[in-house]
């Protein structure tokens, strides 16, 4: 477990491949995204893009073990030549409790644990900006609009052995 400094927020984080996920973990992730990104940010895409095959899923639950933050951990050379994680997402109900911060913690410590300290790129909505920074992850290349919305491509180098 791993507890929000703010609130005392306790989440158990479980990864796996998208091969291991059951058929609860999978409906639930994709509720989970379809809320925040769909239906709370008003974007209409194709979630279902077929990276999550090739990903590793990081699910945070709450105590009643409902999936309540989620982010894909996705190998090098499937969407970028470097290491990814994306569709980070957490429940609108965590917002502002430091969950973020934990699921981003733990995805970019499993992301080290599964490849070692390796270059990270993500796709970021720039509104977030600030928060990734505070991960090491630079920005690289001009704001873009994807699905409506401004995102900005950052990398996190690699880490020091």
């Amino acid at each position: 477990m791993d507890t929000a400094k703010t609130t005392g927020i306790q989440l158990q984080w479980v990864l796996k491949p998208f091969h291991a996920l059951t058929v609860y973990e999978l409906y639930e992730i994709l509720r989970l995204r379809q809320a925040v990104f769909v239906v709370e940010q008003n974007c209409v895409f194709i979630d279902n893009d077929r990276i999550d095959l090739q990903a590793f899923h990081l699910m945070g639950h709450n105590a009643g073990g409902e999936i309540v933050a989620h982010a894909r951990i996705i190998p090098h050379s499937v969407v970028y030549t470097q290491a990814s994680i994306g569709r980070v997402v957490t429940d609108a109900s965590l917002r502002g409790t430091g969950a973020g911060q934990l699921l981003m913690k733990q995805a970019i410590a499993r992301l080290e644990h599964l490849f070692g300290k390796v270059p990270v790129r993500i796709e970021a909505q720039f509104y977030l900006l600030r928060f990734y920074r505070s991960f090491g992850f630079v920005e690289e290349g001009a704001v873009y609009i994807l699905d409506g919305i401004e995102h900005i491509q950052m990398v996190r180098p690699a880490a020091e052995p």
